[in-house]
């Protein structure tokens, strides 16, 4: 008969199993192929993807322009050949890779709201970093890695760690110098969507 401590050991184990999804890791060569440096400014994007009945925040990720441009998508269900995967991290994020994400999610039923801030180099490079260390993340933590990480970021650390969408998405638009924009769309996604240009 199992005591009562082995038995709590067992349970934590099958909760802990049940809360790791299988581990995405490309291969060295495919991250490298895919490795996109973007011209702009060093920055992050918080991607916020709200159900236009609810207004609910249903998914938040992050992309990060530092020294590559890469989108982190915990928990996230987008995925492209041309964009490499590594526990949540997208690398090769193109512009044309920006626009298949943004409009996998732009559809009838949701809005894409997007908040934009320019950061110091080393500032976008820390955030880089702790992005790749992240992941991968359970199901309906997205919102809340992200409010992790930014709690270790200088200038940053004020942010919550909710794990709402729309609670670290408003927090985030009360940072000085935060431009943010909102992408609709009636279509439905498909598997034929294609980059205009």
């Amino acid at each position: 008969m199992l005591s009562v401590s082995r038995v709590a050991l067992v349970a934590l184990f099958v909760f802990l199993a049940a809360c790791t999804k299988p581990a995405v890791w490309a291969p060295e060569a495919d991250v490298q192929a895919a490795r996109y440096a973007h011209a702009g400014p060093p920055s992050i994007s918080l991607f916020t993807i709200v159900s236009n009945s609810s207004g609910n925040g249903d998914h938040a990720a992050l992309m990060i322009n530092a020294s590559q441009r890469v989108l982190f998508d915990p928990a996230g269900s987008w995925r492209h050949p041309l964009s490499p995967e590594r526990h949540d991290v997208h690398f090769g994020f193109t512009e044309a890779q920006l626009f298949r994400y943004t409009y996998y999610h732009a559809r009838a039923t949701h809005r894409v709201r997007i908040q934009h801030l320019n950061l110091p180099p080393e500032t976008a490079e820390l955030i880089l970093t702790l992005a790749q260390r992240a992941g991968p993340v359970p199901d309906g933590h997205c919102a809340r890695s992200i409010g992790v990480i930014f709690r270790q970021v200088p200038g940053l650390r004020h942010m919550p760690a909710a794990f709402h969408p729309n609670t670290l998405s408003n927090a985030f638009a009360t940072i000085s110098g935060v431009r943010e924009e909102i992408v609709t769309s009636d279509a439905e996604p498909t598997e034929a969507q294609t980059y205009p240009g």
